[in-house]
């Protein structure tokens, strides 16, 4: 089938003009710049989708989220968070591997593709998780056909939900030395964290520590030692190391600078740390509890700056859903993370909007970077012969958040009542219209995500 759509204002690598796609079957077949009159069509086209100059960028690629599945169900799946992916012009995602089981086996991550393959809307990968002892899955995986699913190995190395920590020094020095496996990972020291909760509770009870004592008892300098640490161990033996969810300003003096493929230590930062800092825990209590927590708001400025300058690689989610009833409890005890990808793109043209960085800066970090930091096959950019995912936003609708347009599972979201400026107004996955001002069409398009190299 072809379907060409026209009339649109392409913003694709660094620059923004008014073309036209075409597109047959999975793939982009053409790129028209300039106004395209409806007699330019090709005679052979199936369907013409006029947007009316509306905002055309490929989709973005989502390189942190936990779908919950298998094993907590109750409050995310592989279906229902694709679902809310692809309305908010995710079309691509990375799913964590802190499930029950937890994805440390090669039966658990197989059993994750077979499952997607079924029932997701969006496209999909799987890391495969760290432990202290699973080192051979993991080298067996690289010299099976397999390797070209794999984008890498989460490993945590600071606690966090569903406990899957790596502290034995020698099982994380051993993983850094695997060659040519990229090594993401959660920076956090525990043993700074165990002494802050200490001294917190033993001045102020345990019953007594509410969301503000969240950023003071996993600090800056947990994040930072954690960090360094990992960044001075990927130096030593050449290992391509990608920071998760970057929260502190400190934190980016360790990234590498320069073109991106040259890059072997890397950064991402979350939406939350983009757009919150911790005077909105008042407002918002536990609703904004993650892991790494919320910081001040000079941390926030700064990572905003780090993205504007291209510091930053990659600006994803860390979409962890949680029911509003484990958000209850004092700081230790409420859960960590919460719903984010049905709204990040958006979130991120309103941060554009306010003149923190552009919005060709958005689509560099959000599917051009994402696509190249990865090596993924034939995503991430509107360019001829490259998988037709899409994503068409309205400048000129705004969207409210709010609980009868929220597609989480868990059915809430930290910014509902927020009215964001812009909306989605079509998605494209593998070349299907996925997503349709509000309408989602049946049927399950994504893919899993092949990589190169």
């Amino acid at each position: 089938m072809k379907t060409i759509i026209t009339h649109a204002l392409i913003i694709n690598e660094g620059r923004s003009f008014t073309g036209s796609v075409l597109i047959d079957g999975c793939f982009i077949k053409s790129i028209y710049e300039g106004v395209y009159n409806d007699a330019d069509i090709p005679c052979d086209v199936d369907k013409v989708i006029d947007v009316g100059g509306r905002w055309l960028l490929p989709g973005a690629i989502d390189d942190q989220v936990h779908f919950r599945e298998p094993g907590l169900t109750h409050k995310g799946d592989i279906a229902s968070e694709s679902l809310a992916a692809i309305a908010g012009g995710v079309t691509s995602f990375m799913d964590m591997p802190n499930t029950q089981p937890q994805t440390t086996t090669l039966e658990a991550w197989e059993w994750k593709f077979a499952r997607a393959a079924e029932t997701s809307v969006a496209n999909y990968t799987f890391f495969f998780g760290a432990t202290n002892d699973n080192i051979e899955s993991v080298r067996s995986l690289r010299g099976s056909p397999a390797r070209r699913y794999l984008p890498g190995v989460k490993m945590f190395l600071g606690s966090s939900t569903g406990n899957m920590l790596v502290d034995r020094k020698e099982a994380i020095r051993d993983f850094f030395k695997l060659p040519g496996l990229l090594i993401a990972v959660h920076a956090e020291d525990e043993d700074i964290i165990r002494r802050n909760r200490e001294k917190f509770v033993s001045l102020y009870g345990a019953d007594n520590l509410d969301i503000s004592f969240h950023s003071k008892i996993r600090d800056a300098e947990a994040c930072f030692s954690s960090s360094s640490a990992a960044v001075k161990l990927a130096r030593e033996l050449g290992t391509r190391l990608h920071i998760f969810h970057l929260s502190t300003a400190r934190e980016l003096s360790l990234l590498d600078r320069g073109p991106l493929l040259d890059r072997r230590i890397t950064g991402e930062v979350c939406i939350h740390h983009l757009w919150f800092s911790d005077a909105d825990y008042q407002r918002f209590g536990n609703r904004i509890k993650w892991n790494p927590a919320i910081k001040t708001a000079a941390d926030r400025d700064a990572l905003r700056q780090a993205v504007a300058d291209g510091v930053i690689s990659v600006v994803a989610t860390d979409h962890a859903p949680h029911l509003l009833s484990e958000k209850e409890g004092t700081c230790l005890k409420a859960a960590s993370g919460g719903p984010m990808v049905q709204h990040s793109l958006l979130a991120m043209l309103e941060l554009a909007a306010k003149g923190f960085f552009s919005r060709e800066k958005v689509v560099e970090m959000m599917a051009h970077n994402p696509a190249t930091l990865f090596r993924i096959d034939r995503r991430g950019f509107v360019r001829n012969g490259y998988y037709a995912d899409l994503v068409v936003v309205d400048p000129n609708k705004p969207q409210k958040v709010a609980p009868e347009n929220i597609l989480y599972k868990c059915g809430w979201s930290p910014l509902e009542d927020y009215t964001f400026s812009t909306s989605i107004y079509k998605t494209f996955v593998n070349g299907f219209e996925v997503f349709a001002a509000g309408r989602i069409p049946d049927g399950n398009h994504g893919m899993r995500l092949e990589f190169r190299g």
